[in-house]
């Protein structure tokens, strides 16, 4: 199959065209031809104006909940919405029934995906049942197809544990993904510990929690030379603290979610359970740091924190609702809405270079004879997500009927292309 795709902005530092207005002619999985006015007898031309196009997003974490909690979401669903999101790979948890903590359920996941219009890599659990105790069969996982490795959102809390997970790791040059939470400090915290939780009456988690964390796995990495990415992080301190270690050469790196951008505690005033989140969500100045260290670069990268609930997991009171929301498809244009200053570069920096570099995945480049592995999205576009349209099986989202900045246009992979609008 042709396809051809018509004045496209070409952002990619690695291409020879990159910051080019430029057509692109591909053919099955490769670029055959860039240049103007390319006259080719395509099977599909893609025409939209302001159109722009980089090497394929990566979300490095994200719930499919496939096996055991289909009734949340399922491969297909969770593929089917984070191509809408424009992503081309996608890192799935594995707080799964049964959990991925061998290689044969990560052989499972990698066939039972092998034909979904994203690539979808196993995180391999750190330890074994996610239970804390013993480690899990990191090496067969690794060979069998575990891109990293993380107990998900239940983060490793024994510092011995967690020192001999990064030593194992440095022998075949993995990474460990954590959440920072010490869940034994506000053990029964339902948002952020705050003013706004003692207006409503709610028990808090300090963000103390967190820097606990982010301290001492610091120095559990500087002690084994090994590399840990830190997810979900919400708070000023624990940003300083990795500003350190990263001045200190230690491979660290780190991703916030794009609802600590974009929501703060105060929006909790209305006990809207689709703002319960795992870690909670923070007061203003906090968020505006968090904004300010993506602006600098500072974050790594952006991380969905995809946690998607059915119906009745959060249609109850605040309390017994499930932490999480349902965010794949609103990634990118929640940053550009949040931070309109961010260039198309910084952007993709954030979505593809940076999380593809720190665990390893090929970088596509827009080039003749390269594998076309691409995201089409405007900035300039609007994004309006409705419930009945949303590709995630669960609708615990937020941004629904919420009119945000910029919009995906479609990806494009060895799979296939997939259009959001399908007239484009």
């Amino acid at each position: 199959m042709k396809i051809l795709i018509e004045q496209a902005h070409i952002v990619d530092r690695n291409s020879p065209h990159h910051g080019q207005t430029r057509d692109i002619l591909v053919e099955g999985n490769r670029i055959v031809a860039i240049g103007s006015g390319l006259a080719a007898n395509a099977d599909k031309t893609i025409r939209h104006p302001g159109i722009h196009v980089s090497p394929g997003w990566v979300d490095i974490f994200a719930h499919f909940c496939d096996p055991g909690y289909e009734y949340k979401e399922t491969l297909e669903s969770g593929a089917a919405a984070a191509a809408a999101g424009g992503f081309t790979d996608v890192f799935v948890l594995p707080n799964t029934k049964p959990v991925v903590d061998t290689k044969s359920q990560v052989e499972y996941i990698r066939r039972a995906a092998s034909s979904l219009p994203v690539n979808i890599w196993p995180l391999g659990a750190v330890t074994r049942g996610l239970e804390g105790k013993d480690l899990a069969e990191m090496y067969d996982m690794r060979n069998s197809g575990a891109i990293a490795f993380s107990d998900g959102i239940t983060p490793v809390q024994s510092a011995g544990l967690l020192l001999k997970g990064l030593q194992y790791v440095k022998a075949f040059d993995g990474v460990i993904i954590q959440i920072p939470d010490d869940k034994s400090v506000g053990a029964g915290g339902l948002m952020n510990e705050g003013v706004v939780s003692t207006r409503l009456g709610l028990p808090g988690k300090p963000m103390m929690a967190e820097e606990l964390l982010v301290l001492r796995d610091i120095e559990l990495l500087r002690y084994t030379g090994s590399k840990l990415h830190f997810t979900g992080i919400s708070s000023p301190l624990s940003l300083e603290i990795i500003r350190r270690a990263k001045a200190d050469g230690l491979n660290v790196s780190c991703s916030v979610t794009p609802h600590h951008l974009f929501f703060t505690d105060a929006d909790l005033v209305d006990y809207d359970t689709n703002l319960k989140v795992y870690p909670p969500l923070r007061d203003g100045d906090s968020a505006r740091t968090l904004l300010k260290a993506v602006a600098e670069g500072l974050v790594d990268a952006i991380a969905s924190h995809h946690f998607p609930h059915e119906f009745d997991s959060k249609t109850v009171e605040f309390e017994y609702a499930r932490p999480g929301m349902s965010s794949l498809e609103t990634v990118y244009a929640v940053l550009r809405t949040r931070l309109p200053e961010l260039t198309a570069q910084q952007t993709v920096d954030l979505l593809s270079t940076r999380p593809r570099q720190i665990f390893g995945l090929e970088q596509p480049s827009i080039a003749e004879g390269q594998t076309a592995t691409l995201t089409f999205f405007d900035p300039a576009g609007k994004t309006l997500l409705e419930a009945a349209t949303t590709r995630s099986r669960s609708k615990n989202n937020p941004f629904i009927g919420r009119p945000l900045q910029g919009s995906v246009i479609g990806t494009l992979t060895a799979q296939g292309l997939h259009l959001n609008k399908p007239g484009a």
